[in-house]
């Protein structure tokens, strides 16, 4: 006999087979009980016929309590009448752990009960089917970046110095000296990119933000391209062919979870469909004025409803352009006919999910990176190996980053940017 996952059933139909499975749920109705199965691979239907198994088989499957872990045999049919579209006829159950008041009842329960049983979770089916999705915007993102002859660089999680900065660090003791968690590996990837071209970077950042809103964590993954001789328009197309590739693979891998998740496929198409629309900062401050957002002016940075409304307004995905160079980073590119805007672009996505990539082309030129640098008060001696790229062969460059589990969440179409990460809250406690 055959041990399977509960994914590999239709390639079992009609076979006995064995499977190790968790009780996510149970009803009866006179002589048949229904168990609600999953193995981390899937969900599906345990159907128990007292006739077939016998009174003391049908009591115990009567008698399961949620989350008992069991090992079921029996006969893979087909269940038209289900998403999944396959059940097991059971003929043995055999008990391995026992569970005893499960806190996560089949019942409605608050963001925060859930967030602070986030370990046990993980088990639903909701969350099963945002983890498989989020597993394969990594699988996909890999794919992607590999299949363009991107090298995959890992920067230090411990740094000395903030990229952009800023004050909003968690700071560690290394031996005697300050050390910041990582917020950014960019300026790490703007050295590898002289040395390969094309790189990326794939992994946790961290923002010691006291945020509360839906679309903030304080650990959260990040990737992070980085392109030499690629100029602003080329990144773009790189970013918008990215999020598509990411998109049309989550149609293709993830249909099943797609549907626990009610998600609407036929908008996830649109989605993909390029180029996404472009729109300049200054033509976004005067689209949101004309319709009556009098909370914004020129060299404002945008808020939730802001962006809410300016990709709605396109209902795709949209790029703003040319940011005011006084909210922007000192590396990043400044425009060559104006002095009040840099070359930079944010991606925002629709449905009211906001930016989910954030680029620039970069600065070169030594004596423009030291001054700006030097004008907004950073340490000299913290950036001289970022300046000794311009002294040895500077190119036109370009880069990005894409925060992870905010795309999860649109892509999902949830509610909470913390049910996109398998264990947001554990740095969130920080702020009750």
């Amino acid at each position: 006999m055959e041990t399977i996952n509960i994914i590999d059933s239709k390639k079992h139909v009609g076979e006995v087979v064995k499977i190790g499975a968790w009780v996510a749920n149970k009803r009866s109705s006179g002589k048949i009980a229904f168990l609600q199965l999953r193995d981390g691979s899937a969900y599906f239907q345990g159907v128990v016929v007292k006739n077939e198994v016998g009174d003391e088989t049908f009591e115990l499957a009567k008698s399961l309590n949620q989350e008992t872990s069991v090992i079921i045999t029996g006969e893979i049919r087909e269940d038209t009448r289900s998403k999944f579209g396959y059940e097991i006829g059971v003929q043995t159950i055999e008990v391995v752990g026992e569970s005893h008041d499960y806190p996560i009842t089949p019942k409605e329960h608050g963001t925060d009960f859930l967030m602070d049983h986030r370990h046990l979770w993980l088990r639903s089916s909701k969350q099963h089917a945002i983890m498989q999705v989020r597993n394969e915007l990594i699988r996909a993102t890999y794919e992607f970046f590999n299949d363009r002859g991107f090298i995959k660089i890992d920067p230090p999680i411990l740094t000395s110095s903030a990229p952009e900065g800023t004050t909003e660090l968690f700071e560690t003791d290394y031996f005697g000296s300050p050390a910041y968690l990582s917020q950014t590996g960019q300026l790490y990837l703007e050295a590898a990119a002289m040395a390969f071209g094309k790189v990326f970077s794939f992994g946790p950042t961290f923002r010691a933000e006291k945020s509360k809103t839906r679309r903030h964590l304080t650990e959260f993954w990040m990737m992070e391209p980085e392109m030499a001789f690629v100029d602003q328009e080329g990144s773009l197309e790189i970013q918008e062919q990215y999020v598509a590739f990411m998109i049309e693979k989550v149609l293709e891998n993830c249909d099943y979870a797609l549907d626990v998740l009610e998600r609407d496929k036929d908008l996830l198409r649109k989605y993909t469909e390029l180029p996404f629309p472009r729109i300049s900062y200054d033509e976004a401050v005067e689209l949101l004025q004309q319709n009556g957002f009098e909370d914004i002016t020129w060299g404002d940075d945008f808020g939730s409803p802001h962006e809410t409304f300016i990709a709605n307004y396109f209902e795709k995905p949209v790029f703003i352009l040319n940011y005011p160079k006084s909210m922007s980073p000192f590396y990043m590119k400044p425009h060559p006919t104006r002095d009040d805007v840099v070359i930079r672009a944010d991606l925002i996505a629709p449905e009211g999910y906001g930016e989910i990539i954030g680029g620039s082309e970069r600065a070169i030129g030594y004596d423009y990176l030291l001054a700006e640098i030097e004008k907004d008060g950073l340490d000299r001696k913290d950036y001289e190996w970022y300046l000794d790229l311009q002294k040895y062969g500077a190119v036109p460059h370009s880069g990005f980053g894409l925060g992870l589990e905010r795309t999860v969440t649109w892509i999902c179409g949830i509610d909470h940017v913390r049910e996109a990460s398998p264990f947001p809250r554990l740095l969130h406690r920080i702020y009750p």
